[in-house]
């Protein structure tokens, strides 16, 4: 199934174990092919930024390996 980016806006960003990581906000994406490289997530309250990269507006970048949209969540395999 194929969606738009502007479709994924919005949803709980979680992983493939259950941790829910926050809120989608927006994406980095490769110009020159399209690939989008990372999600920007604003945290849960219960996220520990330090232990994620953060963009200034305090968002996290989460680099994955793969990217799942079910329903209301995006569940996410993180590159390590």
């Amino acid at each position: 199934m194929k969606l738009f980016a502007t479709e994924l806006r919005g949803k709980t960003v979680m992983t493939e174990d259950g941790q829910i990581l926050g809120v989608l906000e927006d994406f980095i994406m490769e110009t020159k092919t399209g690939r989008i490289q990372s999600l920007l997530v604003v945290p849960s309250e219960g996220v520990e930024k330090r232990l994620f990269k953060t963009d200034p507006e305090g968002r996290l970048i989460l680099s994955f390996r793969s990217m799942k949209a079910v329903r209301d969540v995006i569940v996410t395999q993180l590159a390590e």
